[in-house]
């Protein structure tokens, strides 16, 4: 193993972190599947779930969703296009 001893609070202390890090990912993806006007949590709700959360994207910044997508991103390139650039009058 990796350490020679543990303290018997570490279990306890191990379990509380991992049950915050799972109700925060649940609720956060709750949310996502409310805005989607779905009744199931699906792993593309926990993708953008993750993906929107700066701290959660950084804690799993190395794992990857089975069928959760890519989330949506606005390239650079297409925002700096001006709006009703092509529209000139009718003549």
């Amino acid at each position: 193993g990796y350490a020679r001893r543990v303290a018997k609070g570490a279990t306890f202390y191990l379990t509380a972190v991992i049950e915050y890090v799972v109700a925060e990912i649940i609720e956060l993806a709750g949310n996502s599947a409310k805005d989607a006007k779905t009744s199931r949590i699906g792993p593309r709700h926990i993708q953008l779930a993750v993906r929107n959360d700066e701290e959660l994207n950084k804690f799993m910044a190395g794992v990857s969703i089975l069928r959760g997508g890519v989330p949506p991103r606005i390239v650079e390139a297409s925002a700096a296009i001006k709006l009703g650039a092509g529209k000139g009058k009718a003549v």
